[in-house]
């Protein structure tokens, strides 16, 4: 029985997605659990999963298309059966208007074989147009049509064939050479033909390489630069430098592992550590756990605590609600299947929205501070950064320990220098006195 897949709806907030690619092609085999198409929202990726077997007999939306929620995707059943039923009212429209242009070629082409030219020069407007997307040169085109006219599967051909070369370089041009196309529209120039094939660049190891690949921006990390070019935009951004003595997290965090499984408890890990401390010290500076709406300032009495995840699909940045009124292993074993989700493609739109305040770690890469980009409308981000080993005196003595930097970035259109050196200066001590806050 033939089974139609629909587009997910992920989150209350999203109505549409965009199919960024298909895994599978009309006819094939299809499996539980193979993977049939990945789509995008505008804050992250997912991959949608086969649930039956069968064969794929039909896909209603190509790759790029904004498909509205709920919408007929495609369909698996059994080869032959009878699936005109699942055709969407979009998907029918679009074939309607596919119908109306071929019956226009058709008839530009019945007219074209009566007078045996036309203003667009021997092509159809269908291929012509074809051609200017592709960024190919319709010169290198061998026409089938009528009186030697170029039509649609003429460009196919020349797309298929990859002939992207300009008229200068024509000439010492070599058919199934690889060359990188600098020129417009990845076209051949005399310079790439100069340089010669990419298949003669090797490496030091005589390892034949090539100098370079694109890759496809895809739609969420378009929507994570936006994103960032408004907020370095749009905000006064400052960022404040200070590090504690991380000696009292790293000895409850080394009695957590020799314990944690007696007490059954998580992995609890350091920046776990952080995002408890911060969300308790926040509910006393509560500009710093805010969103500046521009003519207001909006204060939370609570702390909606932004993680971010760093994924092969972009940097994602799931929320833990009511963050201060969980206990440290809640937060750590919440924090744990938020970044599973987000890494897994799973994760629900509206848990990487809602934060009142964000933490970003570079600690693990080695980095001693850096400049945390706040995700507007909040008003602060908190970047957590390595360790690293220092002096001070104690009783006179010069004795040495492990330092942890922090770097907060604030928005200074809501909030001064000092509100935000006033935090750290908290936050610091609640880290440095960390037995202390769990006992508060």
């Amino acid at each position: 029985m033939a089974t139609v897949v629909i587009m997910p709806k992920q989150g209350n907030t999203v109505e549409s997605c965009i199919i960024a690619k298909w895994h599978k092609q009309i006819g094939d085999a299809i499996k539980v659990g193979d993977l049939l198409f990945t789509y995008e929202t505008d804050k992250a990726t997912f991959d949608e999963e086969a649930s039956i077997e069968g064969t794929l007999l039909a896909v209603f939306f190509e790759e790029g298309d904004d498909v509205p929620v709920l919408s007929n995707m495609c369909v698996i059943g059994e080869k032959g059966e009878n699936i005109s039923e699942f055709a969407s009212a979009s998907v029918e429209k679009s074939a309607e208007k596919e119908e109306v242009k071929a019956v226009k070629e058709v008839v530009v082409e019945k007219t074209v074989a009566s007078t045996g030219t036309t203003d667009a020069g021997k092509i159809s407007p269908r291929a012509r147009n074809k051609a200017e997307n592709a960024n190919v040169d319709i010169s290198y085109a061998s026409p089938t049509g009528p009186n030697g006219r170029i039509i649609e599967r003429d460009i196919d051909t020349l797309i298929k064939d990859g002939v992207k070369v300009t008229p200068a370089a024509k000439a010492d041009y070599q058919p199934g050479g690889s060359y990188d196309g600098t020129g417009i529209g990845g076209r051949i120039t005399t310079a790439d033909i100069n340089r010669g094939p990419l298949s003669e660049i090797t490496d030091t190891k005589g390892t034949v390489v090539t100098e370079y690949e694109d890759i496809k921006t895809t739609n969420i990390r378009k929507v994570i630069a936006k994103a960032m070019h408004k907020s370095l935009s749009t905000m006064a951004q400052l960022t404040l430098n200070t590090s504690f003595d991380a000696t009292s997290i790293l000895n409850y965090r080394k009695l957590i592992k020799e314990n944690g499984d007696k007490l059954g408890l998580s992995n609890i890990t350091i920046n776990d550590i952080v995002v408890f401390a911060a969300a308790k010290t926040l509910l006393s500076h509560k500009t710093l756990n805010a969103h500046n709406m521009e003519d207001y300032m909006r204060l939370f009495n609570t702390v909606h605590m932004g993680v971010a995840i760093d994924t092969d699909r972009g940097l994602m940045v799931p929320t833990i609600f009511n963050c201060d009124l969980k206990t440290l292993d809640t937060i750590s074993i919440e924090t744990k299947e938020l970044a599973a989700k987000c890494k897994q493609g799973t994760i629900s739109p509206d848990a990487l929205s809602g934060g009142t305040f964000t933490i970003t770690n570079l600690g693990a890469l080695g980095i001693e501070s850096f400049t945390p980009v706040i995700n507007p409308p909040q008003t602060a981000i908190l970047g957590v950064c390595g360790l690293e080993t220092k002096v001070k005196e104690v009783n006179g003595q010069i004795k040495t320990y492990q330092a942890m930097g922090l770097s907060l970035t604030i928005d200074h259109r809501a909030v001064d220098g000092a509100p935000g050196a006033k935090f750290l200066k908290d936050l610091c001590a609640n880290l440095e006195n960390f037995e202390v806050l769990l006992a508060k």
